[in-house]
């Protein structure tokens, strides 16, 4: 039978399999720790089911040690939420600033890109993108400025390509969350396995299936 301190490892160990260099940037170690434990819980169980005691066990710390890294189980989530909307920003305006003029290459690597780092941070994505809502007002406006700069991306884009002739959009607005929606839902099913293909193969399959829905019908 574990003991607890090996119980307590096994739940340390575990906060470990997400990427570490999003979150390199919260120091100390402990507040690293409890902020990734937060992840863990969240994704198990929610935002409001998750508990501080629960926070701290996975951590193998104490439930008080919650309160000496962070003010409130809100700032946890909102700091995730930060983060991880954060680093999807970076990465499709870096491979918008790659792209050329072309419409549908713009288009194409702001999917790519998009629907790529929901399947390869898929655990991450899922917290993210759906309890962000649980945040107190005055933090949830701060998420929404970032998941706005997302929609006013995709349609530039879109209004970009209709302007050249190469895309073809009644609704402009409703296929800017199309497009989005659909790569973020991504984070509701995906698990890498022999069953799935790869982050990459699904972030290109996700471009060529948005193409095909933006090209004017012959």
């Amino acid at each position: 039978m574990a003991t607890g301190q090996t119980r307590k490892r096994r739940r340390r160990s575990a906060t470990l399999d997400h990427n570490a260099a999003l979150w390199a940037h919260v120091e100390p170690e402990s507040s690293r720790l409890l902020l990734l434990s937060a992840l863990d819980a969240f994704l198990a169980r929610g935002f409001h089911a998750a508990t501080t005691r629960e926070i701290g066990e996975r951590a193998g710390m104490s439930p008080a040690a919650v309160y000496v890294h962070w003010k409130a189980k809100s700032d946890l989530l909102f700091e995730i939420s930060r983060t991880g909307h954060q680093a999807v920003l970076d990465v499709v305006e870096e491979a918008l600033a790659q792209a050329s003029d072309d419409p549908v290459e713009r288009v194409s690597s702001f999917v790519s890109a998009f629907a790529t780092w929901h399947a390869d941070n898929h655990a991450l994505a899922r917290v993210i993108q759906y309890e962000f809502k649980k945040l107190p007002r005055r933090q949830f406006r701060q998420i929404v400025e970032i998941r706005d700069r997302f929609e006013d991306l995709m349609h530039e884009e879109l209004a970009g390509g209709v302007a050249a002739g190469v895309f073809e959009v009644a609704d402009l607005e409703g296929t800017t969350l199309a497009v989005l929606s659909l790569c973020i839902d991504l984070a509701r099913w995906y698990q890498p396995s022999p069953a799935h293909s790869s982050a990459e193969a699904i972030g290109e399959l996700y471009a060529d299936l948005v193409i095909r829905m933006l090209r004017p019908v012959n």
